[in-house]
């Protein structure tokens, strides 16, 4: 199956014509810094020198599906696994168009009125990588639409004034090793050529694309990179984080010098001593995550220890799955730190710990169940597959539930962050 699946990869990258990346520009044209944001020192500031802290939120799920947010457990952790489950219960052609209902619908123009209307500046969007090739993904094989996607959402912000960060959450090859990157259990990217120039290519083709869009605020190359489970015996996936950020830099100058790139430290953006040449670019920055800690100052000291040593803004790109208790400290804490913040995520099945928590279907419990039983051959497959009418309208009940105007606000979340629902 592993074979069977990366043959589209290395066709796509024929397909490209992806060689090396290009080397940094050597141009002495001068920067377009004209209405863009930019980093001067510690901070974020707008053009007319107005600092910009970021406060906002995720659209997790939306186009880097996770099972847990589906209500899966291991078994169905991530997009490919989700996938392979309903493709087992209904069939590829429904999946199909199950998917492509979920991207029209997961997040709409309501949405994002609605993220501004409670105070809110910015968004960060979580996309796989596979929005940008011709591989098998979300309902398409091929003319993927990860660009219009986008470019709708980008719309909708740039009418209510909310800033954009684009997050490459799944990496060719996958960068974390877990059910995050939709990987195969390891960090393939850091030791894959092919993926590395695949990597660079499909970053430059997106700076390229957005390099005069103002409402664009930066790029986050990589989230949460070689998770920490790999370190005992391959510390030197580490030492390779660094030199691919650089290398993917370089081939996003080329084409794009007005947006700040955002670099994620390893194992889970938490380690931020891998990095030597921390100014590295004239408009970089840095992003950390952090969840179920304690909201003391030592809870994020080692993020403002950082912050402080390279004189450049660092921010909470990812925090939150808690109480309204916890999440109000530990806002108070990342403001009074100047660590700006997006919460993860907008809106989930799962109650409570989100902004929008959307009603489980009728019958749903019946597809969590499928996903947790034994599917390791075909006969346990039929055996245990439910009835696939009640599946099918279940999952089309999820695209309706999942509608904005259907969507239940927790009020008392959105409050902790200081917003208003």
């Amino acid at each position: 199956m592993n074979k069977i699946l990366f043959i589209p990869a290395i066709i796509v990258i024929i397909l490209l014509g992806i060689g090396a990346c290009s080397p940094k520009s050597t141009d002495t044209e001068e920067v377009v810094t004209r209405g863009f944001l930019r980093v001067s020192g510690p901070d974020i500031v707008k053009e007319n020198g107005e600092k910009f802290f970021i406060q906002g939120i995720n659209l997790g799920n939306w186009l880097n599906p996770e099972g847990y947010m589906f209500h899966f457990s291991d078994q169905a952790a991530s997009y490919r696994q989700i996938n392979e489950a309903f493709c087992e219960m209904v069939g590829p052609d429904f999946t199909r168009e199950f998917w492509q209902k979920f991207k029209d619908n997961y997040i709409t123009q309501e949405d994002i009125k609605y993220i501004k209307r409670t105070g809110m500046n910015s968004i960060r969007i979580p996309f796989h990588y596979k929005l940008f090739t011709n591989e098998d993904f979300m309902g398409q094989d091929a003319d993927h639409d990860g660009l219009k996607r986008i470019d709708q959402v980008i719309e909708w912000c740039r009418e209510e004034g909310l800033y954009v960060i684009l997050d490459m959450h799944d990496a060719p090859g996958g960068q974390t090793g877990d059910n995050i990157d939709d990987s195969y259990g390891y960090p393939w990217l850091f030791v894959d050529e092919r993926s590395q120039d695949l990597f660079c290519h499909i970053w430059k083709n997106i700076a390229e694309h957005y390099a005069n869009d103002t409402i664009v605020l930066g790029y986050d190359l990589l989230n949460e990179p070689i998770a920490h489970y790999f370190m005992e015996n391959d510390s030197f996936l580490n030492e390779r984080l660094e030199p691919l950020y650089k290398r993917c830099i370089d081939s996003i100058r080329t084409v794009d010098e007005n947006h700040i790139v955002l670099l994620g430290g390893a194992q889970w953006n938490s380690n931020f001593k891998v990095f030597s040449d921390s100014k590295y670019d004239s408009n970089m920055m840095y992003t950390c995550h952090r969840y179920w800690c304690d909201t003391l100052q030592s809870d994020i000291q080692d993020f403002v220890q950082f912050r402080d040593s390279v004189n450049l803004p660092i921010y909470m790109g990812e925090t939150g799955e808690n109480t309204d208790q916890w999440v109000a400290g530990w806002t108070r804490l990342m403001e009074k730190n100047n660590i700006g913040w997006h919460y993860w995520p907008y809106k989930k099945m799962v109650p409570r710990s989100c902004m929008m928590t959307i009603p489980t279907p009728e019958n749903w419990g019946k597809i969590v169940a499928y996903t947790k039983e034994d599917r390791s051959s075909f006969a346990k497959i039929r055996s245990v597959r439910p009835n696939q009418e009640e599946v099918k309208k279940a999952m089309m009940d999820l695209i309706e539930n999942m509608k904005f105007q259907h969507c239940v606000p927790n009020e008392g979340y959105i409050k902790a962050m200081g917003m208003e629902p």
